[in-house]
């Protein structure tokens, strides 16, 4: 995976973009399904900025993005300080004020923004270019992709902005950023499509599109759209070292947000599938270690048990070059397009097998109903209901121990969640995973909390 510099800091912003080609729209009396419209294929070829007309995918983009409020009230403890030389005060109340963009995608109200936007959130306000204001309702949200769902209740129909094919977008495209940077309200900015499927975390969770388009704080939640107007992307971070625009910016793509908030609207949360398999992307220096020509592709180096890639025959050593029509060079562009399905779809899956291409079909598993085991150790994802018997907001579970080297700690282990790995946060199963698979040895450190809400740290 390539790594940005370390002069390079990632930054949340309060902004948002939508990303189009193909064109989709929520039918009023078809809540949660988004229909396709009649794709307009024209454009403007070999034209520099001052000969492509931005002025009508501005027009219609301004009036569908929203400003964001988020109030956050928290309470501080009393001071002892304050206690001795006031007396005892209680508990105060501190009010903080977050804002963002949004963007309309239904007449009737239904908003997409950032995750980090709305984040503990005691109550949203929505405003509209016509400067109307509502309070929203949280619909759901996806932490992972940073995707969020609002609802208003307007007297009146909504302008909104339909969805575009965020993989039929390309590099060099023209693409507008319409948001609230520093509470500016309706800000257009153009640029370019820099790049496609970009990973900035380093793990192949996230695939974003990279743009220059000028983006800054108060952006995130906002629209991307390219010069018909349609939304091919949502704002969410930047590459900076002042924690201020310096060049690029990146969107998670509107077919992956489309997917999202589709599934947040018919089942209440995201239904994630997965292929259940291991491994990294191809270059000349891994393809060179592990005694391969190819360069290019997604090498396998596990297949995850009782999964859709272990039940179609998929083995360590095979290479996925495409899934479907969509050719495949590394883990970012698999993981992009696996987010856009749900468990038991069907995806024809290329793969070269000593040296010849077969298609096998595989079908998507049930994210939650797979286990990873590392050194004799099952873990699987916590719940909601360990999470807030143990007060905890992260972590993997120890589901089952069957190295005997540990058989006389079973009952403290088994069931006991893990909070980091060798000082590495375990968010979840997808990023423990990662990171244990690239580890030379079967020893890591750590740090636990037992059912009973006891802390330890061993090497096991």
């Amino acid at each position: 995976m390539k790594k940005f510099g370390s002069l390079f800091l990632v930054s949340l912003l309060s902004g948002a973009v939508t990303l189009g080609a193909y064109k989709f729209f929520l039918e009023p009396n078809n809540a949660g399904k988004l229909t396709l419209a009649s794709p307009n294929y024209a454009k403007n070829v070999s034209l520099g900025a001052e000969n492509i007309d931005f002025t009508t995918a501005a027009e219609n983009t301004i009036h569908a993005v929203v400003h964001v409020k988020n109030k956050t009230v928290s309470k501080i403890p009393s001071s002892p300080f304050m206690e001795f030389f006031y007396g005892y005060q209680g508990e105060r109340e501190q009010t903080q004020i977050g804002t963002g963009s949004g963007v309309i995608i239904t007449e009737d109200g239904y908003i997409v923004t950032n995750n980090h936007v709305i984040q503990d959130a005691t109550e949203l306000e929505v405003t509209l270019n016509n400067n109307k204001s509502y309070i929203a309702k949280l619909v759901g949200t996806d932490s992972k992709m940073d995707i969020a769902l609002l609802k208003i209740d307007a007297e009146e129909k909504l302008p909104f902005a339909v969805f575009g094919d965020s993989d039929g977008i390309k590099v060099g495209e023209w693409v507008l950023a319409v948001g609230n940077p520093y509470n500016l309200n309706s800000t257009v900015t153009a640029g370019i499509v820099s790049a496609k499927a970009r990973n900035l975390a380093n793990d192949g969770i996230q695939s974003f599109i990279q743009t220059d388009a000028a983006v800054n704080p108060g952006n995130s939640g906002g629209a991307l759209v390219n010069t018909r107007g349609e939304l091919i992307g949502i704002n969410t971070m930047i590459s900076s070292p002042t924690g201020s625009y310096t060049g690029y910016s990146f969107a998670v793509p509107s077919n992956i947000t489309r997917k999202i908030i589709e599934d947040l609207m018919q089942f209440g949360n995201v239904q994630r599938g997965v292929l259940g398999i291991e491994g990294g992307e191809l270059n000349s220096n891994f393809a060179k270690e592990i005694g391969i020509k190819e360069t290019q592709g997604f090498y396998i180096n596990k297949v995850t048990k009782n999964s859709g890639a272990e039940k179609a025959g998929l083995t360590k050593g095979d290479i996925i070059v495409q899934l479907d029509d969509k050719k495949i060079n590394g883990f970012a562009e698999l993981t992009a397009y696996i987010n856009t399905k749900r468990p038991n779809d069907v995806v024809q899956v290329s793969i070269l097998r000593d040296g010849k291409q077969k298609i096998v079909p595989v079908k998507l598993t049930k994210k939650e109903i797979l286990n990873y085991e590392f050194n004799g150790i099952e873990f699987e994802d916590i719940d909601a209901s360990d999470k807030k018997q143990l007060n905890i907001k992260e972590g993997i579970k120890i589901k089952s121990i069957s190295n005997p080297e540990y058989a006389e700690y079973k009952d403290i282990l088994e069931g006991a969640v893990i909070l980091n790995i060798d000082g590495q946060k375990a968010k979840d199963m997808e990023t423990v995973s990662s990171y244990l698979a690239k580890k030379e040895n079967q020893k890591a450190r750590y740090q636990i909390i037992t059912k009973t809400g006891q802390m330890y740290s061993i090497i096991m």
